[in-house]
């Protein structure tokens, strides 16, 4: 046969024969998960004595401080790469003071998982306003209610700053904002944390497979929705261009949320870009694989480990999953 042709026919040609048994489909797999490869998203939440139940996410949980260092310890445990902290405060204002004041919520908490597991785990913060805001939006608000971008640049700088001083190890703007990787960069560069990398969330679509999170965060928008700084689903090329602009602007590691129903928004911008790139398992395709189970219409555990598999073929090198620390579990 010339360098040319095409594989042999049947009956020469028989792929099946390297499908029989699971140790031989194991060593010839293409893609693999590993535990590394997979980030826990957390909500910690000011002022609570016990976790409180997500009832849209079973077995999700709004932590305690106490119960956020358990569970970040259990994922360390189970060799999970990272952690993604989320902060709900009890007090929320229009411009949302909380996010960055030293004692905020997920400052606090910040220090807490420095304590607890330190250099073992890659303690990342989730940068944005719409927890902190009494309105729900990602910034504060011009007259007419739109966000006033620049305005929140400057807010998401602060942020970053007071995130890195409190420990985090990598900060990850989620807001949507035009030109929010150069201002947090350049906000952490003056606060003296040239170290610390920017996770951009780059490609982010107005989706709804958020639904679940919103309850989880607390941070519903008060009116409107925010498709007017968030991707239009139907759009891909955009994805591209946002992805470019992050990396021109200093991004160390670049994010597409959410991952089940843009793949191919996943493959294109792991194909182009020239630093990793990140996928979310978003709230609503937990949800979505949670109830199917809980029906009996699937198996859970191999749904897990499917999708988790099909984000790493698409080209994601960092999975944010809320089911992290039982699929390293399992995994492993």
């Amino acid at each position: 046969m010339t360098a040319a042709s095409h594989d042999a026919e049947f009956p020469v040609a028989r792929p099946r024969r390297l499908r029989r048994g699971p140790a031989l489909r194991r060593l010839v797999a293409e893609t693999r998960v590993l535990p590394e490869n997979l980030i826990l998203p957390m909500f910690v939440k000011e002022g609570l004595t016990e976790p409180v139940a997500i009832s849209s996410m079973p077995g999700q949980v709004q932590h305690t401080r106490d119960s956020l260092r358990k569970a970040a310890r259990e994922a360390v445990e189970a060799g999970v790469g990272g952690l993604m902290l989320f902060g709900i405060p009890e007090h929320k204002d229009a411009v949302g003071s909380q996010a960055d004041d030293p004692d905020g919520v997920v400052q606090v908490a910040l220090r807490d998982l420095a304590a607890e597991v330190g250099d073992d785990i890659v303690v990342m913060a989730d940068l944005c306003l719409c927890e902190y805001t009494d309105h729900g939006h990602c910034g504060p608000l011009e007259q007419d209610g739109h966000v006033n971008n620049d305005l929140t640049l400057e807010r998401y700088a602060s942020i970053a700053a007071a995130q890195a001083e409190a420990g985090a190890a990598v900060v990850a703007p989620s807001g949507m904002m035009d030109g929010q990787v150069g201002a947090i960069r350049d906000g952490l560069d003056r606060a003296g944390f040239p170290h610390v990398p920017i996770l951009a969330y780059a490609a982010k679509y107005a989706s709804v497979f958020y639904g679940p999170f919103r309850e989880a965060a607390e941070g519903a928008p008060q009116f409107g929705d925010r498709s007017g700084y968030q991707q239009d689903p139907a759009n891909v090329r955009e994805s591209l261009r946002e992805v470019a602009l992050d990396v021109a602007e200093g991004a160390d590691m670049v994010m597409v949320k959410p991952g089940l129903a843009y793949l191919d928004v996943v493959a294109k911008v792991a194909e182009s870009s020239p630093v990793p790139v990140s996928a979310y398992q978003v709230s609503g395709e937990y949800a979505m694989i949670e109830a199917a189970a809980e029906k009996g219409w699937l198996d859970r555990e191999r749904a897990i480990l499917e999708t988790l598999t099909s984000y790493r073929r698409a080209g994601a090198e960092q999975i944010l999953t809320y089911w992290a620390t039982e699929a390293a579990r399992l995994l492993r």
